[in-house]
């Protein structure tokens, strides 16, 4: 077929296909894009979803639901190892690997519903199962459908990078969209990346009974508090994970019975990890080489669409990115900010930014770690002698004494007049702690506001107004506290 007949042929495909005009047309249906629909079409408006994948995107399928999921398995097994603590007979657990998936896809066929396209149907939005690409600025379609939209959001996600390893594409290796339909429980698992997934999953599958290897170019859980992702790593070799941190990845080959990675550590020592099976956790990359961008107009880099701060395309005005899509960062809660900033900005005219928040975010480990604003080291780069830091442990906390886990403690970093930089906590329960610093911060209260409620007794989340309450320790009862107390007892 000659240049004429092809493009004859697309005419004439073009032209059967089904003409469709929208309010808002939406690509993807992870966190983001289901929620951007699901408040449209709730005030009324025609909405088109496109997924060419799973509905609920990677989140429910393959990343932050059964993740999860495991990690509560993987967290059960380890109270037998445990129980002797308590006063009573420690064991080691029976793991079946085949029930523990089905734990798993339990959990997500439990949460599916809720994302499903059924669901969506119902609240008038028409949901088409194909993969879409621009045809010109506002006009989106896929093979069945042509869609004119008024305002386009891509929220198509984002998937895991496979760096260039020498080697790798010839060796079996896994990604989380294929790690929790591994046939057998791994014997050892080889883990290449030291961030949130990896050391996370690192974690699950040695307390479910695997052994683990964890290669990590720089320090393990590197965005995190140092002090605090220390302390978390330091748990993990404790329970016997093997965690080689500033050590590179220079060569995978596949071997009769699994993997083998050379590795070169910072200091030049070259060595290899052989195992059963190779996890990549090495990041994520935005999901957009499909859509045919330069046909929309719209401007990308390695990162994502190019945005405003309101998400709107720096390029196209009739189209948005929303999460991981928007190059601003990789957290399901995030998008499903990022849908509010949306639906704020589009539809109500008002001057919301993506970044108008701070984003907390927590690697699910046993202690959990959680941050909210910046760390301490990133607060002394940017504002040095101006920065005070108050500590207070869960050593010192009474439920986490009674609970026999007094692992870590809060960080609360601030300038000297109280403004809140950032908060870390690392324990048992810091995704849930964490919140509380996140309600400080979004709202622009100073270290004051953690001090001024009553925490009810005995919680771990107090330990927010305990670090808090140190921080005025000086003040309260330094020279300047006993000068007024004996001040005013004159009176």
């Amino acid at each position: 077929m000659n240049m004429s007949e092809t493009l004859e042929a697309n005419a004439s495909t073009e032209s059967k296909k089904k003409r469709l005009k929208a309010d808002l047309v939406v690509i993807g249906a992870g966190a983001g894009g289901l929620s951007a629909a699901a408040g449209c079409a709730m005030l009324g408006l025609k909405v088109v979803l496109y997924e060419k994948g799973e509905m609920g995107g990677d989140c429910l399928n393959y990343g932050c639901v059964p993740s999860k999921a495991l990690i509560a398995a993987a967290k059960q097994a380890q109270a037998f190892r445990e129980a002797d603590k308590f006063g009573l007979t420690s064991a080691d657990p029976g793991v079946d690997w085949k029930r523990v998936q089905a734990h798993v896809k339990e959990a997500i066929a439990t949460i599916e519903p809720n994302d499903s396209q059924e669901r969506f149907e119902g609240l008038g939005v028409t949901v088409i199962r194909e993969e879409a690409h621009f045809v010109t600025e506002n006009v989106v379609a896929s093979a069945s459908t042509q869609v004119e939209g008024k305002r386009i959001i891509i929220a198509t996600g984002s998937r895991a990078f496979v760096p260039p390893i020498d080697g790798l594409e010839d060796t079996p290796y896994l990604i989380n969209e294929t790690l929790f339909d591994v046939e057998e429980l791994p014997e050892h698992l080889i883990i290449l990346g030291g961030g949130p997934i990896g050391i996370e999953m690192a974690q699950a599958f040695k307390r479910l009974g695997s052994k683990v290897t964890v290669i990590e170019r720089a320090r393990a859980m590197e965005r995190a508090d140092e002090e605090h992702a220390a302390i978390a790593v330091e748990e993990l070799r404790k329970e016997g994970v093997e965690i080689l941190e500033r050590t590179t990845a220079t060569a995978t080959s596949q071997t009769g019975s699994g993997v083998r990675v050379e590795t070169k550590t910072a200091d030049g020592e070259v060595d290899a990890v052989t195992g059963s099976h190779l996890l990549v956790a090495t990041g994520r990359v935005p999901v957009i080489e499909s859509l045919a961008l330069e046909a929309g107009g719209v401007d990308f880099d390695r990162h994502g669409v190019k945005t405003k701060p309101n998400l709107r395309s720096v390029s196209n005005g009739r189209v948005w990115a929303l999460g991981d899509a928007a190059g601003r960062g990789q957290f399901t809660h995030l998008a499903g900010w990022h849908a509010s900033v949306f639906v704020r900005n589009a539809l109500f005219k008002s001057a919301a930014r993506a970044d108008s928040l701070p984003t907390p975010a927590v690697t699910y480990t046993s202690p959990e770690v959680a941050q909210v604003g910046i760390t301490e080291k990133q607060a002394r780069e940017e504002h040095g002698e101006k920065v005070r830091v108050s500590h207070f442990e869960f050593k010192e906390n009474d439920r986490a004494i009674a609970e026999k886990d007094t692992i870590g403690g809060a960080k609360i970093v601030t300038l000297k007049n109280g403004t809140v930089l950032g908060v870390s906590v690392v324990g048992e329960g810091a995704g849930d702690i964490i919140q509380l610093a996140s309600v400080a911060m979004s709202n622009g209260l100073k270290i004051r506001a953690l001090t001024n409620f009553i925490s009810p007794y005995p919680t771990r989340a107090e330990i927010l107004k305990r670090a808090a309450s140190k921080w005025y320790e000086p003040l309260v009862f330094g020279k300047k506290g006993k000068f007024m107390v004996k001040f005013l007892k004159n009176f």
